[in-house]
């Protein structure tokens, strides 16, 4: 009995774990034949366990969604990650989700084992969070979850948007991916309005339903989703768009630029691209010189003017800096004790 109820657990993991067995791989995984796989499958239904089989050469056995939500069965180092990730979950930029997870944590850390309790703990206890501040616009984790399903099932979206300046507008699009970057969410959508491609922040997104009709995916406008947003809210967003060589390695550069301040590009050992965009040049050279790295312009010529009008300008800052004696507004010196102009002193 007791070594039927050990595979019975076995076989509602591997159920968990992977969206359709075969019987054959089932029964090779547990050690046991194909029929003793079908009375342990029989076995979980009669536990509640909806247990989803298809026949034929091609079928198999699916874990089907029920009525509650079944006990999860999860090794050790799957429990330490789902439990240090709901400790962190309160950061990531989802309204009242720090809460949930809280509670969520209480009951996974009641049943841990004291092996994995103390792994947990210590690392809980002797790691500290650095949060931005302030915190960005939190999403509403029923929004988020309305606009997966209908990615999930390729259904068109109606909703009101807010842009960055406060102005709004409805919108129907054919949603394709949440994209989650530096703890905000955007939704890569096709525009049906625009007839193209556009990225929109979660959190200023209000579904107007109802949703619907379906429609046939598109071939998405990039294979790297993640790096099509970046370009989107880093470059493409603003009107100054600039390429940079940094003469660092990406993976030293990236410990530095996140992808909301521009996209990179792995060129050599010793480089980067730095894909890059500001409201005007004035301001994307201090970007650039914020980088901290050594870097030459490709792109554009106007840029390494902009550069070179600030080395002028903080030149001369140094050398007046260097100079006695109080300025005036031109920049020119004035002994002291005396006035402008081309009178004496009285």
């Amino acid at each position: 009995m007791l070594e039927t109820s050990a595979r019975l657990l076995r076989l509602l993991s591997l159920l968990q774990a992977h969206r359709e067995w075969s019987g054959a791989d089932l029964a090779d995984r547990l050690g046991v034949t194909p029929r003793t796989v079908r009375r342990d499958v029989d076995r979980l239904r009669e536990l509640g366990y909806p247990v989803n089989a298809s026949p034929g050469t091609g079928g198999g056995y699916q874990l089907g969604a029920g009525a509650e939500l079944p006990p999860l069965l999860l090794d050790d180092d799957e429990a330490v990650a789902v439990a240090v990730g709901l400790r962190t979950a309160a950061g990531q930029g989802i309204e009242g989700i720090g809460e949930t997870s809280v509670r969520a944590l209480a009951k996974l850390e009641q049943v841990l084992p004291s092996r994995l309790r103390r792994r947990v703990g210590a690392l809980n206890a002797f790691t500290v969070p650095m949060l931005r501040d302030p915190q960005p616009s939190a999403v509403d984790p029923g929004v988020l979850t309305e606009l997966a399903n209908l990615c999930r099932d390729a259904e068109r979206l109606r909703f009101e948007y807010s842009d960055h300046g406060g102005a709004s507008s409805r919108r129907t699009v054919e949603p394709h991916r949440l994209v989650c970057s530096e703890r905000r969410w955007y939704l890569v959508a096709w525009d049906l309005d625009r007839d193209d491609w556009r990225t929109f922040r979660v959190d200023r997104i209000t579904p107007r339903p109802p949703h619907g009709p379906r429609f046939a995916p598109r071939t998405p406008p990039a294979e790297d989703l993640a790096a099509y947003v970046s370009r989107g809210v880093s470059t493409r967003a603003y009107a100054s768009h600039a390429v940079v060589r940094l003469l660092v390695p990406k993976e030293r550069a990236a410990e530095r630029i996140s992808p909301s301040a521009g996209v990179l590009e792995a060129e050599g050992p010793g480089s980067c691209l730095l894909h890059t965009g500001a409201s005007s040049l004035d301001v994307m050279v201090i970007h650039v010189m914020m980088t901290g790295f050594e870097f030459e312009v490709l792109e554009p010529a106007e840029l390494t003017e902009a550069i070179r009008t600030a080395h002028d300008r903080l030149a001369r800052s140094l050398a007046r800096a260097a100079e006695p004696g109080p300025r005036t507004a031109d920049g020119a010196g004035r002994t002291p004790g005396t006035r402008s102009g081309s009178g004496a002193a009285s």
